[in-house]
């Protein structure tokens, strides 16, 4: 799938209308949450580099454009212009990675109206997923207590790229993993796996299956042990750990997982296989292991799929792309519960004892704005700098959530001020 008509078509209709209207003036567009949903206590910017590469490659191709004048619609001479197009504005961001709260941009883009018009849904769809799936996995690693999570959801995701993508965005903040393969080719991200049901069921017997496994991957001999009855099968790990078979761990993905893991490890350690790591999946979430590890269930590491990839509690984010200046002069609604604030702005982010207390988003020009989170990313279409690795951004990330204020990473809603300057 090309790039450039991931947009919708009232882009390119306001485009050509500017374009006639000689409405081609320097714009800004200010891409910000305006509310953070209630079950989110901060954000996790992500997706930054992705939507370079994406800018990089917004070429409207020759099916591309005979799709478009097949519509009707629109002017050959706007059609020409298409054709030329190629993104030549300024790009201005938080790094990926950082901590923002509501009413903060997280991506500012300059340049002439209609040639930053027509990027507002493809910003929007790349920057809100990401977002949305980093500010999961991140409420997730802050409740598991330090205990490694893995990604499991790429089968559940809404098609391939949300997949790949939500397992980087997971990795930036903090999962130990991912199951798929092509997260971790395209992100040279650690890549994790156990077995599937079906593999237990092809074999005689339950314990033939897991001396099979052990002797193709020895060092990497985590057994599924729920498929048929979970204390037997931990019955059987004992009998094959005493007969010399190499057991990494077992994982259980069914059933009552909090009682099942702890008659599993009273199994285990009475049996001295106190080294034997208990791994649990199924519709597991922060809610769950929040509950699991409150109650003191011993679950060693976390398989998380569904829940994570489409972030159930909270599916989408009030992420907007904005106006906010047109040929100098500041742009904003007043719109009941819409309303949004004029100009470039920059984030003064204040802290006191290493921890957040306040953010202020003031204007760019503000003597006030130094130092600020926003950095100019691309000037004239060209990148100021290298772009940061996946595991830069992750170290980011966990310096960004370890100064949060003391509470954000529960689950209990917290409200962290900001203040919008003039």
């Amino acid at each position: 799938m090309g790039t450039a008509l991931n947009t919708d078509l009232y882009e390119l209709t306001m485009a050509q209308s500017f374009l006639e209207q000689g409405k081609t003036g320097p714009a800004v567009f200010s891409l910000f949450c305006r509310t953070l949903p209630r079950e989110r206590n901060f954000l996790i910017s992500c997706g930054l580099s992705v939507l370079i590469q994406k800018l990089e490659a917004f070429r409207f191709g020759n099916d591309d454009l005979g799709y478009l004048a097949g519509l009707g619609t629109f002017s050959d001479e706007f059609l020409d212009w298409l054709r030329r197009y190629r993104f030549r504005g300024s790009l201005s961001a938080v790094p990926e990675g950082t901590v923002v709260f509501q009413n903060e941009p997280l991506v500012q883009i300059e340049g002439s109206l209609p040639e930053v018009q027509i990027l507002e849904t493809l910003v929007l769809n790349t920057i809100m997923y990401q977002t949305m799936a980093a500010s999961k996995a991140a409420r997730i690693v802050g409740v598991a207590r330090n205990k490694p999570v893995i990604d499991f959801g790429f089968r559940r995701a809404h098609m391939t790229e949300a997949g790949v993508l939500a397992a980087r965005a997971a990795y930036i903040a903090g999962f130990f993993a991912t199951s798929n393969l092509e997260a971790g080719k395209q992100s040279g991200i650690p890549v994790a796996g156990t077995m599937a049901h079906s593999y237990i069921m092809v074999f005689p017997r339950e314990d033939d299956a897991f001396t099979a496994f052990s002797s193709s991957f020895p060092d990497k001999s985590i057994f599924l042990i729920d498929t048929f009855d979970t204390l037997a099968g931990a019955e059987k790990i004992v009998s094959l750990a005493r007969s010399g078979v190499s057991v990494t761990g077992v994982r259980i993905d069914s059933g009552d997982i909090g009682t099942l893991a702890t008659a599993v490890r009273k199994i285990l350690d009475k049996n001295g296989l106190e080294d034997i790591k208990i791994f649990a999946s199924s519709n597991v979430d922060e809610y769950a292991i929040a509950e699991w590890l409150g109650a003191g269930v011993p679950i060693d590491s976390f398989g998380v799929g569904t829940r994570f990839i489409t972030s159930s509690d909270a599916p989408y984010l009030d992420i907007v792309y904005k106006l906010v200046e047109y040929e100098g002069r500041p742009m904003f609604k007043t719109s009941p519960g819409k309303a949004t604030f004029p100009f470039k702005r920059q984030i003064v982010r204040h802290a006191k004892g290493g921890r957040m207390t306040h953010d202020e988003v003031v204007r760019m020009d503000s003597p006030e704005n130094t130092p600020g989170l926003v950095t100019t990313i691309l000037r004239r279409g060209a990148g100021t700098g290298s772009p940061p690795s996946v595991d830069e951004i992750r170290a980011l990330a966990t310096a960004q959530i370890a100064s949060l204020p003391a509470g954000f990473m529960t689950l209990e809603k917290r409200e962290y001020p900001v203040r919008i300057g003039n």
